[in-house]
């Protein structure tokens, strides 16, 4: 069969939020990081008699989320009692949301290498999780800590996407949860957890043909790689005429790099959903929506438009910053405080040169030692101290690179290392001697450049940089260099 054939993805994600106590009872919500079995009581446990209340904060968690994603939430909703039986689940079901969910018909603009496009969003609803089992040799062992903590599931429409575009959408989700701090959303910690259903079809037609639910990714390369992998095989099933005739489910082996057969994928009708007797309905006023809605910080899409505006910055450069708030925070105070202390500094100049110093050479340190912007050892206006010896050419950039790195080791201030170091340029260098040096000592690299070899001139300008121990301006020396040449 050779026909173009399009893949079709759809998300089911679910989101851990991190309030302090459960869905629909008081125990300690932090109970991934307690003994197993500590944080429960029989209600959670799902004993006898007892009766479950609703997590105010987490429905008010879950609100911001609904409106941060453009969806249009429901005034009325209620909670269902999603029936099925597994070790983990301690009442025989689990309480959820099924046909009067929270919120419903929404987006997420993602930036992607190809440009901004929207990711439309089905719905969204709360629910309890289920506990956590743990298999030892040949046995199993089931700790209930988890069990009702507060979800959100987030539910995108089936649509055509690629496996990089998937990944980007999550990562993009994943900040958008942290700018709203309704939770760390870390995968592999499993506050984010999604499963993905897959399927191809010709490229043209809008049917939907039976799909692949792809479960165990627990990283978005793990996400990435296993709709890569997925896509090739049904592919190859396709252009055999064998396609799918029933929906499945598969597991992402990545230490194999395959995805595995696991059991039938169950049907709605499976679950026997019945409104949850013992829970009255959400209903909410618009006056009350509009309330919480003002309540929302900037979000990562409104800061990207914001940014290039106001900054001048590449979309890509923005999305960059944006994708940790700390140092989006960062970015914008450096900035400022850079342009007060030294106004002939021009905006253009300040904003490229806190983002090349940021990204390019602080986050390649940050990972160096294992930190974040928030654990540096030195502040804010020291780093304004070591731009202005950038911005006035005190230090070149070979090293400025030294000084940061001393920065980072020592929290010190950049004077100080700039002459403890001896990183200064020095005015007391006969650059146009060591240039003419440097010259009489390469006659075949000479020859080269006069040959039309332009790039040799990096030849030179390093054999300078060496004489001199980095001690003059490059940007001068190499206009020298240029005119001696030549």
């Amino acid at each position: 069969m050779n026909m173009p054939l399009g893949s079709v993805i759809g998300l089911e994600i679910h989101v851990q939020l991190k309030t302090k106590s459960k869905m629909f009872c008081a125990c300690d919500n932090t109970g991934e990081i307690k003994p197993s079995n500590t944080t429960v009581c029989p209600i959670c446990l799902g004993h006898p008699g007892v009766l479950p209340v609703a997590n105010k904060e987490a429905i008010k968690m879950a609100l911001k989320v609904a409106l941060a994603l453009n969806l249009q939430v429901n005034l009325h909703s209620k909670f269902d009692r999603k029936n099925y039986f597994y070790p983990d689940l301690p009442k025989g079901y689990q309480i959820s949301q099924y046909d009067e969910p929270l919120a419903q018909e929404g987006f997420l603009e993602i930036v992607t290498k190809d440009g901004v496009r929207k990711v439309a969003i089905e719905r969204l609803h709360l629910e309890e999780d289920t506990g956590k089992l743990l298999h030892i040799k040949n046995k199993s062992l089931v700790d209930f800590n988890r069990a009702g903590t507060p979800l959100i599931e987030i539910v995108t429409k089936p649509q055509a996407m690629t496996p990089s575009e998937v990944k980007v959408f999550l990562q993009q989700l994943r900040t958008i949860m942290r700018y709203l701090e309704v939770s760390e959303a870390d995968m592999e910690k499993g506050h984010l957890r999604v499963d993905v259903n897959v399927s191809l079809r010709p490229r043209g037609e809008s049917k939907l043909y039976p799909k692949v639910e792809l479960k165990n990714l627990n990283s978005f390369r793990s996400v990435e790689r296993g709709l890569e992998y997925e896509i090739k095989r049904l592919t190859g099933l396709w252009e055999r005429g064998e396609y799918p005739k029933n929906n499945s489910t598969r597991g992402w082996n990545d230490a194999r790099g395959i995805s595995e057969e696991q059991r039938t994928k169950e049907e709605v009708s499976d679950y026997r959903y019945f409104p949850e007797p013992d829970l009255q309905p959400l209903n909410f006023t618009k006056e009350e929506i509009e309330e919480i809605k003002k309540s929302l910080p900037e979000l990562p899409q409104d800061k990207i438009k914001r940014l290039t505006k106001q900054y001048g910055l590449l979309a890509s450069e923005a999305n960059i910053l944006v994708s940790d708030l700390p140092v989006v925070d960062y970015f914008e105070s450096v900035v400022t405080k850079l342009i007060k202390q030294n106004e002939e500094i021009e905006k253009k100049q300040a904003v490229k040169l806190v983002f090349n110093w940021l990204v390019n050479k602080l986050f390649q340190l940050f990972n160096e030692k294992g930190i974040t912007i928030i654990k540096l050892p030195f502040n804010q206006e020291q780093f304004v101290d070591f731009l202005l010896l950038v911005a006035s050419r005190r230090v070149n950039s070979t090293n400025a690179q030294i000084l940061l790195k001393h920065m980072m080791e020592t929290g010190q201030d950049p004077q100080s290392i700039l002459d403890s170091e001896d990183l200064s340029q020095s005015s007391n260098i006969n650059l146009e001697e060591i240039i003419n040096k440097i010259i009489v000592q390469y006659p075949e690299q000479l020859a080269q450049y006069k040959a039309g070899k332009t790039p040799v001139l990096k030849f030179f300008l390093g054999a300078v940089m060496r004489e001199t121990k980095g001690k003059i301006d490059p940007i001068e020396a190499e206009e020298l260099l240029k005119q001696k040449l030549s």
